[in-house]
This record gives C-alpha cells, sequence and structure tokens, in this order.
C-alpha cells in the first residue's frame, strides 16, 4: 500500500499527514496521533498495515514534523482542536475511529472529549499518568528547558541522550537504518521538544473519566506499563489487552499484530 504525504488546514496554518487507503471508498476511517518529540513517520510501516481495508490518516502535531508551530506551547486541549480543524478541513465522511501513542494518547483522550460527534471509538498504547509527584518534577524540567542559543547548548546536551533512547537502547529486531531515521525525525523537532511536554506533565486525569465511548488500550511491557495500567482504571469500560511479549518499539516490528487488535477493536 503506498503512503502519501499531504497537507491540510487547522487554525495554525499547514498540518502535514500521512495518508494511504483501500480502493473502496466506503471504507472507515482511522486517524493516528503520535508521541513526542516525533511526527507521523514512525506510524508508516503501521499504516500500510492498517490501510488494506480502511482510509488511515496520521497527521503531524502542530510544531511537529512539518506541520506548522502555533505561536507558544499548547495544552492537550489546544493540540486537539487543531485535529478538530483539519478533519473538517478533509471534509471526512462518517464517524472516525483514532488511535494514540504516548503523547498521542492523550491528545486522542481530548479530541474524543472534543469530537463526541465525530469520534467513534478510540485506543491508545502508553498513557503517562505518572505519579502527581514525578508528572511536577517532569514539568518542572520542561518549563526550565533553555533557550536555544547559537552555542546549542540545549540541542547538543540532549543529542546524545536522544541517540542513546532510540537507537542504543532499541529492540535489536529494529534495523539500524530504521533506527537512525526514527533518531533524525525526532532531532528534526529538538529546538521545540519541550512544548508538547508542557500538556503532558499539566495534564488533568479526571477529564478522563467523562469518556463515554468505546475505548481500547493495547499495553506492552514498557516503561509506561504501571502509569498507563492506572490511568486505564480511570476510563469506563476500557477494554484492555496486555501484550507482555513487546516493549515501546511495536510498529517497527510488531505492526501487523498492532494492526490487527485495532481491526478487531474498530470492527
Amino acid at each position: 500500500m503506498m503512503v502519501t504525504r499531504a497537507y491540510t488546514q487547522c487554525r495554525y496554518g499547514q498540518m502535514h499527514y500521512r495518508e494511504a487507503a483501500p480502493e473502496n471508498p466506503t471504507a472507515p476511517t482511522v486517524i493516528l496521533l503520535h508521541q513526542n518529540p516525533s511526527s507521523s513517520y514512525e506510524y508508516e510501516l503501521l499504516i500500510d498495515a492498517l490501510a488494506t481495508d480502511r482510509r488511515v490518516i496520521a497527521f503531524d502535531t502542530p510544531g511537529y514534523g512539518m506541520s506548522d508551530p502555533p505561536p507558544a506551547p499548547l495544552d492537550m486541549a489546544g493540540y486537539a482542536a487543531s485535529f478538530s480543524d483539519a478533519i473538517d478541513a478533509l471534509a471526512i465522511a462518517g464517524p472516525v475511529d483514532v488511535y494514540g501513542f504516548h503523547t498521542g494518547a492523550l491528545l486522542t483522550m481530548e479530541l474524543a472529549l472534543l469530537r463526541g460527534d465525530k469520534v467513534a471509538r478510540i485506543a491508545m498504547t502508553g498513557i503517562p499518568m505518572y505519579p502527581e509527584e514525578k508528572r511536577a518534577e517532569l514539568l518542572k524540567n520542561v518549563v526550565e528547558t533553555p533557550a536555544n542559543d547559537d552555542a546549542g547548548t540545549a540541542i547538543l546536551s540532549m543529542l546524545p541522550r536522544l541517540w542513546d533512547y532510540v537507537v542504543g537502547q532499541r529492540d535489536r529486531r529494529v534495523p539500524l537504518e530504521r533506527a537512525i531515521r526514527s533518531f533524525a525525525d525526532k532531532a528534526w523537532m529538538l529546538d521545540r521538544s519541550s512544548w508538547a511536554y508542557r500538556g503532558v506533565w499539566s495534564y488533568d486525569y479526571t477529564r478522563i473519566t467523562g469518556l463515554t465511548l468505546p475505548a481500547l488500550l493495547l499495553q506492552p511491557d514498557e516503561q509506561l506499563r504501571e502509569a498507563s495500567l492506572e490511568a486505564a482504571a480511570l476510563i469506563p469500560g476500557i477494554t484492555i489487552r496486555h501484550m507482555p511479549d513487546l516493549n515501546r518499539d511495536i510498529f517497527e516490528f510488531a505492526q501487523e499484530r498492532i494492526a490487527n487488535e485495532l481491526r478487531l477493536f474498530f470492527d
């Protein structure tokens, strides 16, 4: 399946997205929302796996990937409003299902809260609900991120840690070339890497108790596992699929399995 790239509009300018679809013009639509800092690139293999029987659209969050940035960091509801704009600009017929990973999980829930008229079902992986004290510490760290300067102080200090996380600590089933491309994709956004994290670490989790639509948590054995399961307990009627044999690199070698889990739930 060919994955194409294009732009649509939102309140902050152009929003970039990746898309693939079967020939069937009535195929249902799935929206994919990525983690931070990253872009829809992380979903390319999953897009291909899902697009055999549905239209798949993966947006770049404003300020990430190739989407225009907002004038200042937003909360999760603010980013979700931009995705709502894009859905309307694309004139997507019928309801949509939404899946989000890590930061994208919060964006998925916020989009569902905002657009109950449009979102039918949601699925998530890795809801980042660390204990309140840890979230406060993480928020303090991102708020105090040094401003960009000619010496590259902030960005150059992040690059070794980013390389170690994406490439050095990767599951060895992920080809080195894919890991390097993922590293470059994330490094592209390091000048605004802290923006979305402000919304992540200040998120009010009481909001998700208001979710009333069908919801799924696909949870591998990753760093966010315990936090994610605690968050899922707040969502009424959520379905949980444990995936203890998988880790955070699920889109690099388990994309068919993830696609099948999503397909079963969304159908």
